[in-house]
């Protein structure tokens, strides 16, 4: 079953940019969304601030991406939890999120086969101690999302 999945550590606010918090960290992050709104037209519009460091690794599994991001991230620790503490006063905060998308075999994506005999079994992670030691230290969040993108079962037969 192809698999495509990343990992990164967000900071999100309503009221801090994300170059304030880059220049308060001094961490440049790999992605950064600037506030905007909710609305659909004529472009989609993020309602938050975000800063990232992102890990989109192929063929490594969840826990390995997350090494990945806390080996940038924990001499920061301290830091990162005094600004979280101040972006969680108005409702902003941090947050460890892992996206997987199952069954993902869109032409030109990342395709990982775990079971295939070159391929390492992607599906089974976990979270090691280190690892929720950093997510308490800062008061981040986790959050897991999963999309199964096999073909719908009425549209593969022409239903």
């Amino acid at each position: 079953m192809p698999l495509r999945q990343y990992a990164y550590f967000a900071l999100f606010s309503q009221h801090t940019s994300a170059d304030e918090m880059t220049s308060q960290l001094k961490i440049t992050p790999d992605k950064v969304i600037v506030r905007g709104s909710r609305f659909m037209e004529p472009v989609v519009v993020p309602v938050a601030h975000r800063w990232e460091i992102v890990c989109r690794e192929p063929g490594l599994r969840v826990d390995e991406q997350i090494t990945c991001l806390l080996d940038r991230l924990r001499p920061h620790t301290e830091p990162i939890a005094e600004l979280v503490s101040r972006l969680a006063i108005d409702g902003g905060g941090a947050v460890l999120q892992v996206v997987r998308y199952f069954n993902d075999t869109e032409q030109g994506r990342s395709r990982n086969r775990p079971g295939d005999s070159d391929s390492p079994n992607l599906f089974g992670w976990h979270l090691d101690r280190h690892v929720l030691d950093f997510i308490n230290a800062v008061g981040a969040e986790i959050d897991v999302d999963e999309y199964d993108l096999s073909p719908d079962e009425d549209a593969a037969s022409g239903r």
